[in-house]
């Protein structure tokens, strides 16, 4: 199998890029959040960063076990939303990179940012100072449930995912269908450049 270096090359500068912009816009959307709030709503968001991983850690190993066939049979009767499962399971890959690199790795860090803010809300509201032992004791309880939650999460997703890859699929599916439907931005280019290139054949 021949790797098309140039492809490969374009799509790590591409998702580099990405990873970058995305990183940004989770960081200050965290921080914004975390900003003046209380230790107990802090670790509320701090929950929903890690929940927001594992969710696109599922979609990404359903992509990656889920097969065509299903959703062939579903294109052939025009059901909404199998043409752009179709897409997501032809670029298994890309989708992979995506949502467990990307976006697990991202939610990951900004987790551990968010868990240190709510640590230090936490040392204020027991009026302690920076360093001491209690700050240092809560820290790491804090990380290590965060990581634990993380994981544990990540793990149970893994196996829900392989089971079930073909249903979420298909339901990530309708939701790109969705999108491109009523805003009409075409996310997944659904071979709208074949029909023009078709087009001119016949001309």
């Amino acid at each position: 199998m021949k790797v098309d270096i140039k492809k490969s090359l374009k799509w790590s500068i591409s998702i580099a890029v990405i990873t970058f912009v995305l990183a940004a816009l989770f960081s200050i959307v965290s921080n914004t959040l975390l900003n003046g709030v209380s230790w107990a709503v802090g670790m509320i968001i701090v929950l929903i960063i890690v929940l927001i991983g594992i969710f696109f850690d599922i979609i990404g190993v359903a992509a990656t076990a889920a097969h065509e066939i299903p959703f062939h049979a579903m294109a052939s009767e025009k059901v909404k939303g199998a043409k752009q499962a179709i897409t997501i399971t032809r670029n298994a890959d890309r989708v992979a990179n995506f949502c467990n690199d990307v976006i697990g790795d991202i939610s990951g860090i900004v987790s551990g940012t968010a868990s240190a803010v709510v640590v230090i809300e936490l040392m204020v509201q027991f009026g302690k100072g920076e360093g001491s032992a209690l700050q240092n004791t809560v820290s790491v309880l804090l990380t290590s449930v965060v990581c634990a939650l993380t994981v544990g999460g990540k793990a149970f997703g893994k196996s829900f995912a392989i089971k079930y890859s073909t249903k979420i699929i298909f339901q990530v599916g309708r939701v790109f269908y969705f999108i491109e439907d009523h805003f009409h931005v075409n996310l997944l280019g659904n071979g709208k450049k074949k029909k023009k290139t078709a087009n001119r054949n016949v001309k």
